[in-house]
């Protein structure tokens, strides 16, 4: 008996469910070649005898530094099963680095760049995330901007790199959304018509009538005129809170619009992205989009 009174090496004992975990101490590990446990030099010379969890320390071929076979690659990226991707590669549709692939079993890595007819694929699952952002928090960050950027409000939301699609001002507040899909993001960033956005505004002053008709018909601003979709006084609430509607994705718009007619934006929420909203969605709190609004959102 070894000194934690177990045997010291019977097949019998081991199968009766007093097997040494490899982690323990005492002499019966020397003899042990219980799963996990098995000495390296036995491996590399046996390997029929290699018990899982032990390969030798020597890479096999096709290790994690080699990359990943480019089929399953593309396949990664939802474009196509790995068998159609086969096909795909050997007509001459794939190129890495600018070089055309017909090779089976051809080996990339997450640095080279990947195109399927002529379009940059990315091999992560496409994921996408909706933040409801408090005021305060930067969109793009910096070092001296430590734990304020928006990127530590979504750190955990997925195990990919996420990044914001467009801008949303630092005082700001509301929806942004996050992606690691490259393509929409752009599509989103620079659409063809713009995309809807809401906007609950607060400014320094009751908005006067007058000015609210100027901005409905549009506004005039150093790098062209600002059509809003609409805009009007909030139910229930002082003039000089209102509801804007509109699709230009300029940079710090709404504050441009008022600042034209002398007035300052004290609160901005966006409210309506795209046709999401914050509905269930509190303050600082983020979740990922319904299948139903991916649908809706690619089909802008």
């Amino acid at each position: 008996m070894s000194k934690n009174g177990r045997s010291s090496g019977s097949r019998g004992d081991r199968s009766s469910g007093r097997t040494g975990s490899g982690r323990q101490g005492g002499e019966g590990r020397k003899k042990s070649h219980a799963r996990g446990n098995a000495p390296v030099e036995r491996n590399e010379r046996d390997p029929k005898n290699m018990s899982r969890g032990n390969a030798p320390v020597k890479r096999k071929q096709g290790s994690a530094d080699e990359g990943i076979r480019l089929n399953k690659y593309i396949a990664n990226s939802g474009i196509c099963s790995r068998r159609d991707a086969d096909i795909y590669i050997a007509a001459g549709n794939v190129t890495v680095n600018g070089e055309v692939i017909t090779e089976m079993g051809h080996r990339v890595k997450l640095t080279d760049e990947v195109k399927f007819d002529g379009r940059r694929i990315n091999p992560e699952k496409p994921e996408y995330v909706l933040l409801n952002k408090p005021k305060g928090f930067y969109v793009t960050g910096s070092l001296e901007k430590k734990n304020r950027t928006v990127m530590d409000l979504v750190a955990n939301a997925s195990k990919a790199k996420l990044d914001p699609v467009g801008k949303l001002d630092t005082q700001a507040t509301g929806l942004l959304l996050f992606t690691n899909d490259g393509a929409m993001a752009k599509k989103l960033a620079f659409p063809k018509n713009g995309i809807r956005q809401i906007y609950h505004v607060e400014l320094d002053k009751d908005l006067a009538y007058d000015d609210l008709q100027k901005i409905k018909e549009g506004v005039k601003l150093e790098d062209g005129v600002v059509n809003v979709t609409e805009i009007s006084y909030v139910e229930n609430k002082p003039k000089r809170e209102v509801g804007l509607e509109l699709r230009s994705t300029k940079q710090h718009i709404v504050q441009r619009i008022f600042k034209s007619l002398n007035y300052e934006v004290v609160k901005l929420d966006r409210v309506v992205y795209g046709g999401l909203t914050k509905k269930d969605l509190p303050r600082g709190h983020w979740r990922v989009l319904s299948k139903q609004e991916l649908i809706n959102l690619g089909n802008l």
